[in-house]
């Protein structure tokens, strides 16, 4: 049975081919303007204050006039987006559309699932190399399918919204990050390469993965028991204090914030005997509080690099956003088959933030003064941020904000995620699910090294050497044209480095062209790197 036609192609008055609907009664309706279909979309994009570097997503394809326009008139990227292939088959077959399929800044995305669309938003649109992004609908062609297009509007605002948060993180922390990976290069001579495969082949049977929630005063006593039985801690860099000043001794300890208030964690305590697990982009200061520094790569693009050209990192999801979330992740790569939580409230229980022991008693304690007591200080922690209302409308004893309930999210979905048996230890903050018991056998999770070779015969001296030479001979923008298209597979891995530091960058230079932004991104890199080559010393 053939499929109905839909279209059928009429002359405007100035020529133009213009696709119309073929409607129930055979009467026609045009999707553009009957006199001059050109002009009527050189105005709707003039009039739309399109910008350069738009990402612009169009909803129905049409006679491409609109997309076509907003091509010639800006360096923005165009996406069409259309439904039912049969039908979008009847429109190339009954126009000439050249013009945009073989512009490099043009996509069409025919029948894409809502799945597909948010993955190609997420990978290809990135707020530091574009001035925004905007949908412009054909109205005449929507009518038709409004259901799909009214998806695809939804489905765009939830990636939008992920894009969105990922560059605020990267804008505040991009230069902090680059900053401290770079010089983080001088100590990876004592970066034990085998702790990982040793930990692993060491068969531990089960593991404790402890958070600094105020609940963990109460489970100190149930921790010292699971320690004496032989069970490995893992302790957050948060929780340390907690620990030792307790008596117990964590078997490794995990930090991954880039900011220097990541010190204050270990302040006045003895750890010299631990591990400390730390991602690459930690502060450099850490490393001189272990006797061995362990580093791990998180989710930074630079790490990657690392992993691809020089040195290899093991790789710990840290993609939670807090500690917590990358200590589970290290029990789950170790294969660790029973893994109890230990203080991971993710809210704040009788308007206590942390555990008794932790930093933030001594540090709000030692910058109290007069007119900001201690017990104020403390308030103004608390109150940050807003506190949530309660999910099932029930007054409890703690409090969320939409932050602690994210951290808590992101690990019920890691735990339902993983074939290890998670459970949480009874505490009084929200209640972490962790689902049901039975789950399926160990697998192999993350790779942690085994049979990784690095390349020895490059120093850590020269090959940061290499990547600033790679970064200063990236090409130039040019106008109307695909930069990231146009890089080769090398380049694109050496830009992507960057991404995160051109947000950096570019918060604080707003104002900055594409073109200035990505060239004041590689001389601050540069500076950086130029930096850590002369004032430090290389293992």
């Amino acid at each position: 049975m053939s499929e109905t036609k839909r279209y059928t192609f009429l002359k405007s008055r100035n020529g133009e081919n213009v696709p119309a609907f073929i409607l129930p009664n055979g009467d026609t309706q045009p999707l553009h303007s009957m006199i001059d279909p050109k002009k009527e979309a050189e105005r709707l994009i003039s009039s739309s204050s399109i910008t350069n570097n738009s990402f612009l997503i169009f909803f129905g394809l049409g006679g491409g006039f609109a997309p076509l326009a907003a091509l010639e008139q800006s360096d923005s990227r165009v996406t069409v987006i259309d439904f039912n292939k049969n039908d979008i088959n009847e429109l190339l077959k009954g126009k000439d559309y050249s013009a945009l399929l073989n512009n490099d800044r043009f996509t069409l995305l025919a029948d894409i699932s809502p799945e597909e669309l948010k993955t190609f938003i997420i990978e290809n649109f990135n707020p530091a190399l574009s001035t925004g992004i905007r949908t412009i609908p054909l109205r005449a062609r929507i009518e038709r399918d409004t259901d799909k297009f009214d998806e695809a509007a939804a489905v765009i605002k939830q990636a939008i919204e992920i894009v969105s948060g990922d560059y605020s993180v990267q804008a505040h922390f991009g230069i902090r990050w680059f900053s401290n990976i770079i010089r983080n290069i001088s100590q990876t001579g004592k970066y034990n390469n085998n702790f990982f495969t040793e930990l692993k082949k060491s068969n531990i049977k089960k593991a404790a993965v402890v958070a600094a929630g105020p609940s963990l005063d109460r489970q100190l006593s149930s921790l010292a028991m699971f320690k004496s039985h032989g069970g490995f801690i893992i302790s957050t860099d948060t929780a340390l204090g907690a620990l030792l000043n307790n008596n117990i001794e964590p078997d490794a300890v995990v930090s991954i914030d880039c900011q220097l208030i990541s010190y204050y964690h270990f302040t006045g305590l003895n750890m010299r005997r631990i591990p400390l697990i730390m991602d690459i982009a930690s502060p450099p200061l850490l490393c001189g509080l272990s006797s061995a520094p362990i580093f791990f790569s998180g989710g930074h693009p630079l790490c990657s690099y690392f992993n691809s050209n020089w040195k290899y990192f093991p790789r710990l999801d840290t993609s939670g956003g807090n500690v917590t979330y990358a200590c589970l992740s290290l029990a789950e790569s170790l294969n660790i088959p029973r893994i109890t939580l230990f203080g991971a409230d993710f809210s704040y229980i009788r308007s206590r933030t942390y555990a008794r022991g932790t930093y933030i008693y001594p540090y709000f304690y030692n910058r109290q003064n007069r007119l900001s007591p201690m017990e104020a200080q403390m308030s103004r922690f608390l109150y940050r941020s807003p506190f949530l209302p309660q999910e099932d409308g029930q007054r409890k004893n703690y409090y969320e904000t939409s932050s602690l309930r994210f951290y808590r999210e992101k690990l019920e979905e890691k735990v339902f995620s993983m074939s290890q048996h998670v459970t949480c230890e009874p505490g009084d903050g929200a209640p972490v699910n962790t689902g049901n018991s039975s789950r399926k056998e160990c697998e192999e999770h993350l790779d942690i090294g085994e049979n990784i070779t690095d390349n020895k015969e490059i120093s850590g001296e020269d090959f940061l050497k290499n990547y600033r030479d790679d970064i200063s001979i990236l090409p130039q923008v040019r106008e109307r044209e695909n930069y990231l298209l146009k890089l080769n597979s090398k380049e694109k891995q050496v830009f992507t480095t960057l991404l995160p530091l051109a947000a950096a960058v570019k918060k604080r230079r707003p104002e900055l062209e594409l073109k200035e932004l990505i060239e004041e991104t590689k001389r601050f890199s540069a500076a950086k790197i130029e930096a850590v080559l002369k004032n430090l010393n290389f293992n």
